[in-house]
């Protein structure tokens, strides 16, 4: 029954809502843009979406007065989760994310010199997961129900089924302000915060816990609660025949086995019978024991059955049908520092540095998943309310350069690093082996004076280790292919039309579940894609 104990302790719910959708670190969305979409190398980009890549270049805009840029992006994922661990149901576990809406919104105003501008960006998250089916970390400890019932000596049992269903949603939104100053013609800076506010949600249940049992589907709590029951029973009549043997011990057979005390007339053959049958009932051979030995034996099967009482009742629990319905949330500041340099007209560099964002989430409950008991009464669960824990966004570094080697053709190219290992994750950090890193290339060439086209390529190295890698988050190595272009109606109005689409490195790790001691693996792939329009308006002074 400890087994079975320690085993439901890990029945536990943890969905990382925060889990970027596209492009960008661990945490950071930088999929900012419908021009980041048709062509993922913007650091050094002088267009509207500058109040976000690029704040300095802002103050190279082709002419003065009020700017605004609309974003939005339609965004799909699906995750793969496939184990090889043979007490499952099934091996294969997916995961749909969907991000309908996930606006960029960009405004400003410049001048000769200065230039003041706003952004509205998903900084984190901006979707929502749904397991249809859980996640094997949901249910290996359901499919270890048979086998640990069995080894608590329940007979019959041949399979188990459970209704999991868990989605997760968030969106970490950030209100960008910056200020950039032209110094001279090659060379501008800027200085800007931006303010996150976070948020995520939690909901799902763990249902219908049932196994196979001599044919008949049964409810798990209901074969736990019985075990509790005979448990109950058996420390009952423990202690009831440990304390009625106390008046024999007390008349002087304490020393004597139960013939001797049968053989003295102390005891009678009825009681003797009794007495012996209780403790081989209870697993004791009576052979050779005194009486003083058989009423320890007494003794000690009573607080073991109540111990095993108490687990049977408490692994019931966990088993119960429960729900979850919980959310995060939080808030930090960001500084953010810009440098703009434009040595001639053919090349322009853009260097960004973003502080690291202190952020603690704190728990909001309605309703909560029980994963352990301390005691008898008091348990843990999977959000309690008010808890808090650290989520920072890390700090980055980008750097950006773009060259025109002829008037229609523009090659863009990126760095962007990012601190990871310097953020607090509640010791997450530490399971990275190096910060990630990304490395972009775009090309955008301009058909006639009004249409463009463009496509470029990032790869993105995450430095996740196989010990941070589980089912419920996982980053491996991408490659994303975006293409798109860009139609200037007139001076004043500009459409922009993306799509690109991510390929993922698959990832596999080696496992053992430490209650059975089977050895398996998990495997982990997913994709995404991406569809996105912007709307760019100059009202030029």
């Amino acid at each position: 029954m400890t087994a079975m104990k320690k085993t439901l302790l890990f029945l536990t719910v943890f969905i990382l809502a925060s889990d970027v959708l596209f492009g960008g670190g661990i945490i950071t969305n930088t999929n900012q843009s419908a021009g980041w979409v048709r062509m993922p190398a913007r650091n050094a980009t002088l267009g509207l979406d500058a109040v976000y890549y690029n704040p300095a270049g802002l103050n190279l805009l082709p002419s003065n007065g009020f700017f605004v840029s609309l974003n939005n992006q339609v965004i799909g994922q699906k995750r793969t989760i496939t184990s090889s661990y043979q007490l499952l149901n099934e091996s294969e576990y997916t995961g749909d994310v969907s991000a309908p809406l996930f606006p960029g919104i960009y405004a400003g105003y410049k001048t000769d010199k200065f230039a003041v501008s706003f952004g509205f960006n998903p900084m984190g998250g901006g979707g929502g997961a749904t397991y249809d089916k859980g996640v094997p970390s949901f249910e290996y400890p359901v499919s270890e129900l048979v086998p640990l019932l069995g080894s608590s000596g329940v007979t019959g049992l041949t399979g188990y089924r459970a209704d999991i269903f868990f989605e997760g949603a968030s969106v970490f939104f950030g209100y960008q302000l910056n200020f950039s100053y032209k110094i001279n013609d090659m060379l501008s800076v800027a200085l800007g915060g931006r303010y996150i506010t976070a948020k995520e949600t939690y909901a799902g249940h763990l249902k219908d816990i049932e196994v196979n049992y001599n044919g008949t589907w049964t409810r798990a709590d209901e074969i736990l609660n019985g075990l509790a029951s005979q448990a109950t029973s058996g420390a009952a009549l423990a202690t009831a025949a440990a304390d009625g043997m106390q008046a024999f011990i007390d008349g002087g057979a304490g020393g004597m086995t139960f013939q001797e005390a049968q053989d003295a007339f102390l005891i009678d053959a009825v009681t003797r019978g009794q007495l012996e049958g209780g403790l081989s009932a209870l697993g004791i051979d009576p052979t050779g024991l005194t009486l003083a030995q058989a009423q320890g034996a007494y003794q000690g099967a009573y607080t073991s059955l109540t111990v095993q009482a108490a687990e049977a009742s408490s692994s019931a629990m966990l088993v119960r049908d429960q729900e979850a319905d919980a959310e995060k949330i939080g808030s930090g500041f960001t500084p953010i520092i810009s440098v703009n340099f434009k040595p001639n007209d053919k090349i322009n560099i853009g260097l960004k540095y973003e502080h690291n964002t202190k952020l603690e989430l704190e728990n909001k409950t309605v309703k909560d998943i029980t994963t352990g008991y301390t005691s008898a009464v008091d348990s843990t669960t999977q959000f309690p309310d008010g808890a808090k824990a650290n989520l920072d966004i890390p700090g980055a570094i980008s750097l950006g350069v773009t060259y025109k080697p002829v008037d229609k053709l523009l090659i863009s190219a990126d760095v962007q690093y990012y601190l990871e290992k310097e953020a607090d994750w509640e010791g997450d950090e530490d399971l990275l082996d190096v910060n990630s890193l990304e490395l972009a290339l775009g090309l955008q060439y301009n058909i006639t004076d009004k249409l463009a086209v463009s496509g470029g390529f990032l790869y993105t190295n995450p430095g996740t280790t196989p010990e941070y890698q589980n089912d419920l988050r996982y980053y491996t190595v991408s490659n994303n292919i975006g293409l798109g272009g860009a139609y200037k109606i007139n001076d004043m109005l500009e459409i922009e039309l993306g799509g690109a689409y991510v390929i993922y490195q698959d990832d596999e790790k080696d496992l053992t579940r430490e209650t059975t001691a089977i050895s398996f693996a998990e495997t982990y792939d997913k994709s995404s894609w991406i569809v996105a329009v912007g709307l760019n308006l100059f009202f030029s002074k």
